[in-house]
Parts: C-alpha cells; structure tokens; sequence
C-alpha cells in the first residue's frame, strides 16, 4: 500500500512539474505593444461603494472633490486623452425623440435637477437640465458642481466631437437590442470609422449580440460572456486548452488573481491572441471594491511584458503616473490630487 501511494505521489508531482512547464509564461514570446488604459466614464468624480445597489445615488456619495470634471460630459472626454486614456468609457441612452444621450443613470433625479426616466424626456429637456446638480460629498451640506454651468448632459454627436480619434467604448444600459440598431445608425451618420478607429461595446447580451451584426471587427463583450471565457480559462487553461467562449471574446482578470490564470502574462497573451480575444486587467475584487484601478501605486502589479487594456476608474491619477508626458494638471491641481490619494488610502485601509 505504502509503494502505491509513493507511486501516485512521484505520478503527481510529474503531472504538477509537466503543467507547469507547458503554461510557463517566460516560455512565451513577449507581445508587442503597450498598455492600454480605458477610462471609465472619462475623468469623473470617485464615490464610496460601501452598500451600493443598483438603484443607489452615487452622486450623493463622491468623495471630496480634487477636480471639476463631471462623467460622461463632453468636457471629461476631452481632457482623458490628454491624461493618457488610450480609450474612453460612455454610457448611452435613448431619448424620447430618438436622440442619444450620453448618461449613466436610469432616472434624472440623483445627479441632475430633472426628474423621471430619462428615456421619456427629449434631447432639448434634458440639456436644459444642471448635470451637477445633486453632486454632494458631505451628505447635502454643499453641492459643489450646482449651478457651475459648465457641462450638459451630451448627445451623442456632441461626444463624438469631444473624442474624434480616441476609441470609445459604448456602455449599453438597457437590454433592449433595438438600441444596438439606433447606436449603429446614429454612428454610420455621423461617420464614425467604429472598426478603423477601435471602438467597443459592453451591456447585456441583447444588444451586444446585435451590434456584433453590425461591426462584426470590433470589440464588443457582455457580463455573460466575459464571464464564461473567464471561469472556463481559470480551470482550461491549465490544460493548455482555450475554450471556445474566448474566441473572439474577453477575458478579465483581476490584480489580485493574476496569479490563477495559466501562463500569466505572456502564455496567456499569447493564447488569447491567437482566438481573437481581448485581455482586460481589472482592479482588486473585493467587497465594495469598483472594477478598476484607483490608486497610481496599483500600476506596480502589471507586469512589465503585459500589453492588453486596464479599466481605470481614476484617469486623473493614474493616467499621469504610467504617462507623465500626458500630464497638463496645474501644479495645485497636482497637490490636491495627492491629498485626495491619501484620503482615499486611508478609507481604504480602515
């Protein structure tokens, strides 16, 4: 019995020292390229995720501010770029009169000074409205982006003016396919290059498959489907298998699991490209945690040889720390983004 159990045991560890040398990353060439940072609604305003819901006013919830820039706005779209976003995150939505407007929430009444469905007010209504009306970060003492007049809720055309040559990727909100059919007409009049470009889509599988029939090059991705390629790969991979839902899909992976995922960095890379997916580096999973990086510090867990996308929910800090060229902040601007860091270090750690 003990012979057979030395047997299974030296039978193991041969099985354990093949894997690992199969899906050895330095064992792969090194992609070209670089890090592509995505910014998740452009520059915009951080909030604490502690309890939030789907129905929470994140508005309501910011942080003490460090800058005025305002999410999904023309002017936050503009400055991204020049922050070193490779490419920018919107939400879309629908309008009453068939227009497109680029808005987070469902409702008008946390952020702005409207009220109700936002697909029930027309283009006009909606940028009469104050976007940074209900922005408060010590629980309605002060509103300090009210009245600032500074930004409108956007229309489509509008954003695609602010970024005409940077990739956007294109949140859907809704699960209705039919906004996949008025997002691509709005584009092709607006004569968007979406392939040429490299713009994306994300949402609910209803209109991602969709837009798919539409610009069957670019990149488009649900929850859904990032998720299986994802869950597969972490069990497949250690088997040098690929399975079929990365073709053409997504696979994310977060700082702190970079180390589960077979052949990390290069070998996974290397798998990833050759069925035509995208690799997207995503912030600490974790409870009341947002999906992307929010610390410049948080750069220090990519490894050097990675050159696929990373979801960045602080654009204003962590752009300029990978990019520093790309840094047009004031030098008080700069000092009350380092003070805004050390507040949100500290919730962090508490």
């Amino acid at each position: 019995m003990l012979r057979w159990l030395k047997l299974a045991a030296f039978a193991l560890a041969i099985l354990l020292l093949v894997l690992t040398f199969i899906n050895a990353s330095w064992l792969a060439s090194a992609q070209r390229g670089q890090v592509r940072l995505i910014a998740h609604r452009g520059v915009a305003q951080l909030y604490d995720h502690k309890g939030v819901g789907r129905d929470s006013c994140t508005a309501t919830r910011i942080e003490q501010p460090v800058h005025d820039y305002l999410e999904n706005t023309t002017r936050s779209l503009a400055a991204a770029p020049n922050l070193g976003a490779d490419m920018v995150e919107i939400d879309i939505a629908p309008t009453a009169d068939g227009k497109i407007a680029v808005f987070h929430d469902w409702t008008l009444d946390c952020r702005t000074n409207g009220k109700g469905n936002i697909r029930d007010a027309t283009m006009a209504q909606l940028q009469a409205l104050d976007p940074g009306h209900g922005y408060t970060a010590d629980g309605g003492k002060t509103f300090p982006f009210r009245g600032q007049q500074k930004d409108r809720i956007p229309t489509l055309e509008q954003a695609l003016a602010a970024a005409p040559k940077t990739p956007i990727m294109f949140n859907f909100k809704s699960k209705d396919a039919g906004e996949a059919d008025l997002l691509a007409a709005a584009l092709r009049a607006n004569g968007r290059a979406v392939e040429a470009i490299g713009d994306g889509f994300y949402g609910a599988p209803g209109p991602v498959e969709r837009i798919k029939h539409h610009f069957p090059k670019a990149w488009a991705w649900s929850k859904e489907s990032a998720g299986a390629c994802t869950k597969q790969y972490l069990v497949q991979g250690w088997l040098t298998i690929v399975p079929e839902s990365c073709r053409n899909g997504t696979l994310i992976v977060p700082l702190n699991y970079q180390w589960a995922f077979a052949g990390w960095p290069d070998r996974t890379l290397a798998r990833m490209k050759d069925v035509g997916a995208h690799v997207l580096l995503v912030g600490p999973r974790g409870k009341d945690r947002p999906m992307g990086l929010t610390l410049p510090e948080q750069l220090g867990d990519i490894p050097n040889s990675f050159k696929g996308h990373v979801w960045v929910e602080d654009i204003w800090t962590v752009g300029p720390a990978l990019k520093p060229k790309w840094d047009f902040r004031s030098n008080p601007q700069r000092d009350a983004a380092e003070a805004g860091l050390e507040r949100r270090r500290k919730h962090t750690s508490d």
